[in-house]
């Protein structure tokens, strides 16, 4: 038995007791043959079968245990891989290494992504274990411009060979046609020259087909096989014999008793078609990849930055933290900050996915990358470098396109046979028709055991996920959605329950004045001027709230001539001689103020979900002033398309019963949790998870991470540059609600489309394969030429990267 040792850190422990904890919590698990923890290196240390545990559940338990496993991710570009086999192999590699907890290899991205402990293993070992597999395995990340200018050099490497191919191919195939009677007579005699046939098809096979050979030769060379050795071994099977059959002619004959046939066609057909493929798909594969180049490209060049008095142009590399930065009319805002002079609108779609113009003005919140439109302002610089919004969000798709869903295991599963499996397929192909075939049975196995070889495509099998997530999560974060990986995209598909918070998710989270009732024969507008005069000094929430009210309704407070603020209760000022008590009604009751005729109004508007305030004026009841929590801007449509999608919304609150349904009917949601302290949330969800529904919740990210983390699928509320990506499992970068449909709805078009290249590649190969075997043959007289096949198998990759690129349409709800 192989087993694997794992040296994790882990943080968090204080004494024996905790290490015994997380012994146990290890020991469980299937396949442990030791595990022991050191208190004073704060390791745990397992040895373990790889094949019946892995490093990950060793950090799931870890941290279930409420301790933290200390590991680094890598990134590790990979160059020479071709389908579905070579990923299965580099990642077997990888995680048999000691030390590395999880490794994942991307086809679309060609990229690994490995999680692993520096103490046990290096970066470098870890390239080095993928390049002795025969890949490269660059050291230096590679750059965006790097990255255009290979896939650019590798775009013309395939077209420029399928080119000269197809020019050599074409006299070839005419050649090949002269046995037919019907055109014989229209194709020259010279084509039909054997030597002149071998002539074109020798630089056809070894020169254009090149790529094949080196690919099947470095797989060969670490004891594997891969879609390569498959293309080489058919193409090159009907290549020698063809050569045999002109050289041995009479041997052949008197051999085999047949009369050879030429199959330079064949093999000729064969690597043009296969390179024609090879061109469609990586061309692509490049578009489905271009959600991060747009990202990358929003980058602005250059800032324009106040130094010694002085405005100066520089690279945005060289912004600091604290800089002055200058922004005119039309220009990109070069990295996040908050204005300090000016004001403007500003176009911030290109990150939240919103449309409408932001104002901007001094203490607000700038996004590098957004479009400043009208005035110019002056910010200071809070985030630069790989800490902007921009960069995080890159990052974060990065690693979402790097990453696998669930659903992709049995086609990984498969890919580390289908090689294999289909050479013995073959092989066994061959031999039953050349026993049990009709005349010329040696011809007939020869073409069938080529024809299995090129149609089997593992190809397909590697892209159908990889592409899907890497256009859907690029998509998402084109409309202000970020998605951390193929797995959340899965279970997001599923969600049937979404739980909203109300502060600051359903609703501003902060108050605002919502109506003024003045008492019978007091004047509204002059209660409303002395209650703010009187709350211009309060500090409180609901005291801002009126001053702002008012002065949004045209009233401007007066000076004051005292302020008291009364703990609990409310306050109470001298406005222009005047008494003036803003309070609630035990404030009231306790000043002995009779509030006959706005109890009534008071109780209507508390039903309402509004907090009123009263107002005494020179000891008479003046009025009531109602404040609230307002709803955002969507939020009823939000409601309203989650229910027409199937799903169930619930929210949940702090509020006690009354604020919470009435806020739930201006909603229209049909379930309130109220009274939830912000440490019970996570519980409330836990009980709608046990009646068997997939929640989805939506939270602030802050507050509400315990909740969040409990769900199905968490779902963040960012505001602006603060992405709080590490919140959630998907992260809404403008808070807009809707944000909740966009994900939903592409996650479930998402996973849609992966089961569809599934099911292309999986029926592709069952229907195929045995057709290419002859297998219908007996019953129906189908056979399968190996030129077809070539075609076929071609065909059958870029179906599934056209297929995934219709995601690009994707359009926000």
């Amino acid at each position: 038995m192989t087993t694997k040792t794992l040296e994790l850190p882990i943080t968090g422990i204080s004494c024996a007791s905790c290490a015994a904890k997380i012994e146990r919590g290890i020991s469980r698990l299937a396949g442990i043959q030791e595990a022991s923890v050191n208190c004073a290196t704060n390791t745990l240390t397992v040895i373990y079968d790889p094949a019946l545990a892995s490093g990950k559940e060793f950090v799931k338990t870890v941290r279930d245990l409420g301790y933290e496993a200390g590991f680094e991710r890598a990134t590790i570009p990979i160059m020479g891989m071709h389908c579905s086999s070579c990923v299965s192999k580099i990642e077997r590699q990888l995680s048999d290494l000691d030390g590395v907890i999880k490794a994942t290899v991307n086809l679309a991205t060609e990229q690994a992504t490995i999680d692993y402990v520096p103490r046990q293993i290096s970066p470098e070992e870890l390239r080095q274990a993928i390049q002795d597999l025969g890949y490269e395995a660059p050291e230096q990340a590679v750059t965006e411009d790097r990255e255009r200018a290979e896939r650019e050099a590798t775009l013309r490497e395939w077209k420029h060979r399928f080119w000269i191919g197809a020019a050599l191919t074409i006299p070839i195939a005419l050649g090949s046609l002269r046995d037919i009677p019907p055109v014989a007579g229209f194709i020259p005699v010279f084509l039909g020259n054997p030597y002149l046939l071998w002539a074109l098809a020798t630089p056809v096979q070894f020169w254009a087909g090149w790529p094949f050979y080196r690919g099947a030769w470095a797989a060969a060379r670490h004891g594997t096989a891969d879609m390569n050795t498959l293309i080489a071994v058919g193409s090159s099977a009907a290549y020698i014999y063809s050569v045999t059959a002109i050289l041995f002619s009479g041997f052949f004959t008197a051999a085999v008793g047949i009369q050879p046939t030429l199959y330079f066609d064949t093999s000729a057909v064969i690597i043009t078609l296969i390179l024609l493929g090879r061109y469609l798909e990586a061309r692509a594969k490049g578009r489905a990849s271009e959600a991060i180049r747009r990202l990358a490209g929003l980058r602005p060049r250059t800032a324009r930055i106040l130094r010694d008095g002085g405005e100066i142009d520089v690279p945005v590399e060289q912004v600091r933290v604290g800089d002055s930065v200058v922004v005119r009319p039309g220009e990109k805002i070069s990295v996040d900050g908050i204005v300090t002079e000016g004001a403007s609108a500003v176009d911030e779609s290109m990150i939240t996915g919103e449309s409408i113009p932001v104002n901007k003005e001094p203490g607000d919140e700038v996004i590098g990358a957004t479009i400043n439109k009208t005035g110019s302002f002056v910010f200071r610089a809070t985030k630069v470098g790989k800490d902007t919004a921009l960069a995080q969000i890159i990052r974060m798709v990065e690693q979402a396109q790097g990453s696998k869903a669930p659903i992709q295991r049995l086609a990984d599963i498969i890919s580390g046979y289908f090689v294999p499996v289909v050479i013995g397929i073959a092989a066994l192909t061959f031999v039953v028709w050349l026993i049990f075939g009709p005349e010329p049975a040696f011809n007939f196995a020869l073409l069938n055991f080529i024809a299995v070889l090129i149609i089997a495509c593992p190809c397909a099998l590697g892209l159908a996920t990889p592409t899907a997530i890497m256009v859907g999560t690029g998509r998402g974060a084109e409309n202000g959605v970020l998605i951390k990986g193929g797995e959340i995209l899965e279970r997001a598909h599923k969600v049937d329950t979404v739980v909203l918070d109300k502060t600051g998710t359903l609703t501003k989270g902060e108050p605002e004045l919502t109506d003024v009732v003045a008492a019978p024969g007091v004047d509204e507008s002059e209660v409303l001027r002395l209650a703010a005069s009187a709350e211009r000094r309060s500090e409180h929430p609901l005291g801002e709230a009126i001053v702002r009210g008012a002065v949004s309704r045209g009233v401007q407070p007066a000076e004051i001539e005292s302020f008291a603020a009364l703990a609990g209760e409310g306050i109470e000022a001298k406005v222009e001689g005047r008494r003036v008590l803003i309070g609630n009604n035990k404030l009231m009751a306790e000043r002995n103020i009779n509030l006959d005729g706005l109890s009534g109004a008071a109780l209507s508007l508390s039903s309402e979900g509004r907090t009123p305030v009263f107002v005494a004026i020179d000891g008479a009841a003046s009025g009531v002033l109602a404040l609230a929590d307002t709803l955002k801007e969507g939020s009823v449509e939000a409601v309203r398309r989650l229910h027409s999608m199937g799903v169930e919304v619930v929210m949940i609150t702090g509020d006690n019963k009354r604020t919470a349904d009435a806020v739930a009917a201006q909603v229209g949601i049909d379930r309130a949790l109220a009274e939830v302290l912000p440490q019970d949330k996570a519980e409330e969800i836990r009980r709608l998870q046990a009646e068997g529904r997939i929640v989805a919740m939506v939270g602030d990210g802050i507050n509400d991470a315990p909740a969040l983390a409990q769900a199905d699928v968490g779902i963040a509320i960012g505001t602006g540059a603060d992405v709080a990506m590490e919140a959630g499992d998907i992260t809404l970068i403008s808070g807009d609600l809707l944000g909740v449909i966009t994900a939903i709805s592409l996650s479930r078009r998402t996973i849609g489309t992966i089961r569809q290249n599934l099911f292309l590649s999986f029926i592709y190969n069952v229907l195929l394969i045995p057709l290419a075997a002859g297998v219908f043959y007996p019953a129906f007289g189908l056979l399968l030429n190996p030129m077809w096949a070539a075609a076929a198998m071609s065909l059958s990759s870029v179906s599934v990267v056209s297929n995934s690129l219709r995601l690009r349409s994707f359009r926000a709800p």
